[in-house]
């Protein structure tokens, strides 16, 4: 074939092969990375995943493990990228005024990137993160509790405190903490000039909005989970690991059995 010939094609190329883990896909000023199961056929389900303080969707997608065990479950996984390794998010040491919207038009519009592009199912994600991410997802759970199946943070609560006030109906909820993490502990620590939130206080105004029941603690291997549900058929439940600031591949698919479990995905 003729180099020139050849250049053609690749500019005339579909867009939906134009990114994917290790490239881009650019949706503004915005981008995310994703990464489909081998041989799967679309519509799909997916695992879209924040970062932590000056991570990276690129970082994301080297954790091999973690795209293993989601592709295992047939589900794709969409790494987010903030802005800067970082999310604008409400009370944020850096971000004390903004609202989050930005944030979840974002991920709106990477939800429909993903859509249009990849045949991702809209009926079948489940947003998780760590850390900075992980305020992040409880977030989004707040704001927009219908656009996602379900919401794993990890290591990650509201700044400051919990919202006065979430949409309902209320989604499902697994949390999953290090029992001594000192990065962001359990009851919270001061940040400049605001301070991170107790998880406990994220976990009693989201039972309360949803109406779960008293929760029922449980050993679920490495992890100490107190689960709960409400007449609804969503769960609220909080896992406890040993240990600090860190993330377990295992932790995550547990979450996501419990939602499966639960009819959620």
């Amino acid at each position: 074939m003729r180099p020139f010939l050849f250049l053609l094609m690749l500019l005339l190329a579909p867009t939906a092969y134009a990114c994917g883990p290790d490239s881009d896909c650019i949706l503004g000023d915005r981008s995310y990375r994703i990464s489909i199961p081998e041989g799967a056929t679309a519509p799909v389900g997916a695992v879209i995943w924040a970062h932590g303080y000056r991570g990276s969707a690129e970082g994301v997608m080297r954790n091999a493990s973690l795209r293993k065990m989601l592709h295992a479950q047939g589900l794709a996984l969409i790494a987010a990228q903030g802005v800067g390794g970082t999310w604008a998010l409400p009370n944020g040491p850096r971000t004390p005024d903004s609202t989050g919207a930005a944030e979840f038009a974002y991920f709106n519009a990477v939800i429909a990137d993903a859509k249009a592009r990849f045949g991702i199912d809209p009926a079948r994600l489940v947003a998780s993160g760590f850390s900075a991410g992980g305020m992040m997802v409880w977030n989004l759970a707040c704001a927009q509790p219908d656009v996602f199946a379900g919401f794993v943070p990890v290591s990650g609560t509201f700044w400051l405190q919990p919202p006065a006030q979430c949409a309902s109906p209320a989604a499902s909820i697994v949390h999953l903490h290090g029992d001594a993490d000192s990065t962001v502990p359990l009851d919270g620590r001061a940040i400049g000039p605001t301070r991170q939130g107790k998880v406990s206080a994220a976990l009693a105004m989201y039972s309360a909005l949803g109406g779960f029941d008293a929760p029922n603690s449980v050993i679920a291997g490495p992890l100490r989970c107190d689960r709960s549900s409400n007449k609804a058929g969503e769960i609220l439940e909080f896992c406890l690991f040993e240990g600090g600031h860190s993330f377990r591949t295992e932790y995550l698919a547990y979450a996501l059995e419990r939602l499966k479990a639960a009819g959620r995905l």
